[in-house]
């Protein structure tokens, strides 16, 4: 199969890139402009392959996407590309509805008049599958799970802007007949993750002897997916789901923030035992909320477990437990980070 991959160099897409390429035979045409949360040293792995090519494109631009299907002749699409964090929408939204709604329906039109061109065997296999988040359906109360069908109700522009580009896609399936695949996940977390959001945040700031921002009182609810497990969920959909269905894919971890914070302060303690920060949770501060955040999310995976037969692999304990090793053995990855366009401060600050 011929993939082309956007988002590729970001947190999701880098770990869907490396588990294709290695636990298939698959090739990747990967389409990722590079933003600040791309970064390529997150596909050392795949970047030795000759089934991974990069291909430095904005999904806006309409004609260097036409170029990349011609060359790249993909049997599907993987959407990944997205900006994707709640606080910096609350900064400046422009960026979340130039790339998450008119990016998607550039990227649309352009795999439309690929499909368009394939022989009907060809046209019958071709799948487009968008990969969005279980922000669209609003917030939860104490009870109750996400399911494909909750209607949505997104209360950022961040999830506003994807629940936009899923309504898209939906369409131009029921218009165009495109045969396509939609995906909402619940909190990714694991290796490569971009600094900004809660895990690696915490991660980095007690590593330096920083006070650790706690939004409110922490009891801010969501349900944590290993990134790998998500990577495994993404092609198990792709080759086994239904055109025009969606699926929810989630982590079955529900954590309160408070609980993750404490949780990684606690494994800190352990893996540290010289560091003078000891105990770690003596750094949790208590701020401001973010303004309009969800106080609960939960995903009803039960239909991507019954159709498909996939179910995380992780546990949330074990797979903390890795990502904070993992940050702790790689800190020249997150260094280079941290030392250029984010360097840890607030972000979504209310006003």
């Amino acid at each position: 199969m011929k993939l082309l991959i956007t988002g590729g160099a970001g947190f999701i897409g880098s770990a869907v890139v490396r588990h294709v390429i290695r636990t298939t035979d698959w090739s990747v045409a990967n389409v990722d402009v590079l933003t600040y949360a791309g970064n390529l040293e997150s596909l050392a792995e795949a970047g030795a392959s000759n089934r991974h090519r990069h291909y430095k494109v904005d999904i806006r631009d309409r004609p260097a996407l036409d170029a990349v299907f011609a060359e790249a002749r993909p049997d599907a699409v993987l959407h990944l590309a997205a900006e994707s964090h709640v606080d910096r929408s609350i900064d400046g939204a422009a960026p979340f509805i130039d790339t998450n709604v008119r990016g998607t329906f550039t990227l649309l039109e352009a795999a439309l008049a690929h499909w368009r061109t394939l022989d009907a065997e060809a046209r019958q296999r071709f799948r487009f599958q968008h990969i969005s988040t279980d922000e669209v359906f609003g917030s939860l109360g104490p009870t109750g799970r996400f399911t494909e069908t909750t209607p949505y109700a997104p209360n950022s522009p961040y999830s506003a802007s994807k629940a936009a580009s899923d309504h898209l896609v939906r369409a131009w399936h029921h218009t165009y007949g495109l045969p396509v695949l939609t995906t909402n996940c619940s909190n990714n977390y694991g290796p490569y993750h971009f600094p900004e959001k809660l895990i690696p945040l915490i991660i980095l700031r007690a590593l330096r002897g920083e006070r650790l921002p706690v939004y409110g009182k922490g009891e801010n609810v969501r349900d944590w997916l290993h990134v790998e497990d998500h990577a495994e969920a993404l092609t198990t959909v792709l080759t086994k789901g239904r055109p025009g269905e969606s699926y929810n894919v989630g982590g079955d971890s529900e954590r309160r923030n408070i609980d993750v914070v404490l949780g990684i302060c606690r494994l800190l303690d352990e893996m540290l035992p010289g560091s003078p920060n000891r105990p770690h949770e003596t750094l949790i501060d208590f701020v401001t909320d973010r303004p309009g955040h969800d106080a609960r999310y939960a995903i009803d995976a039960s239909k991507i477990r019954r159709e498909l037969g996939w179910q995380p692999r992780h546990t949330f304990e074990d797979g903390l437990r890795d990502t904070v090793r993992w940050f702790l053995d790689n800190e020249p990855w997150w260094a280079r980070i941290m030392s250029g366009a984010y360097r840890g401060e607030r972000l979504g600050l209310p006003g």
